[in-house]
């Protein structure tokens, strides 16, 4: 599913058999705002966007993609986690919808991570495969994160390919691909930048083909990762 614009608001409201008028009260705005909206003449704001979502069933990944969405803290996270339906949080109050592309790169410039929080972010990528990786691919290599990214979507595509869902597979192989290009040479950790060099030196040992191709230092398996099946 695309982004939402003015076509794809004017279809849903059909869909329902609603006017403009009767629409746009249910949305909180005028009917000529609306009209405005569905012509292409007006931008779409994350906060009407939220209630649409509410209105229609709106997929997340076709929210707008606000960076400072998601807060860079844990609680936050655990938040957006529950917002887009990560099962291990559904028992924590969801925070507001946010796109899970938002999600990821708030998530992954954290310094540092729980491990419960580390093992969602592959979860993302595989339950969310059409996310707006264009936007997303840019922000990692802005802020060189791309060897955090390109770990996490390697091992949401290690386990589409176990389940069998060869679609997900070829998009997430994709856009490794592309973040190989501009994989980088310096060591760093998934998330996890308080570690102690003695941990370092024991991860290092240790860590999978995967990690040590990103050249990340981290424990992190395929294996742990739960709700993917």
């Amino acid at each position: 599913m695309g982004k939402i614009d003015g076509t794809w608001l004017r279809q849903q409201r059909e869909r329902k058999g609603w006017t403009q008028e009767h629409a746009a009260a249910r949305l909180g705005v005028s009917q000529t705002y609306l009209s405005l909206l569905e012509n292409g003449r007006r931008p779409l704001s994350p906060r009407l966007a939220r209630k649409l979502q509410r209105k229609f069933a709106v997929p997340p990944t076709v929210l707008p993609v606000v960076p400072t969405a998601v807060s860079e803290d844990a609680q936050s996270l655990v938040e957006g986690l529950a917002a887009v339906g990560y099962p291990g949080f559904l028992h924590f109050k969801p925070g507001r919808p946010c796109n899970p592309a938002a999600l990821l790169c708030s998530a992954l410039k954290m310094g540092n991570l729980e491990a419960r929080l580390s093992e969602a972010l592959p979860w993302v990528a595989w339950r969310y495969p059409d996310l707006d990786w264009e936007w997303l691919v840019r922000e990692a290599k802005l802020h060189d994160l791309q060897n955090r990214l390109g770990f996490v979507v390697d091992l949401a595509r290690q386990v589409a390919e176990r389940n069998g869902e060869g679609a997900t597979a070829e998009v997430l192989a994709a856009v490794e691909q592309r973040l190989e290009r501009s994989r980088l040479v310096r060591e760093d950790t998934l998330c996890q930048e308080s570690m102690t060099q003695a941990e370092r030196r024991w991860l290092r040992d240790r860590r999978s083909a995967q990690a040590q191709h990103w050249n990340l230092v981290t424990g992190l398996l395929p294996e742990h990762l739960r709700y993917v099946g």
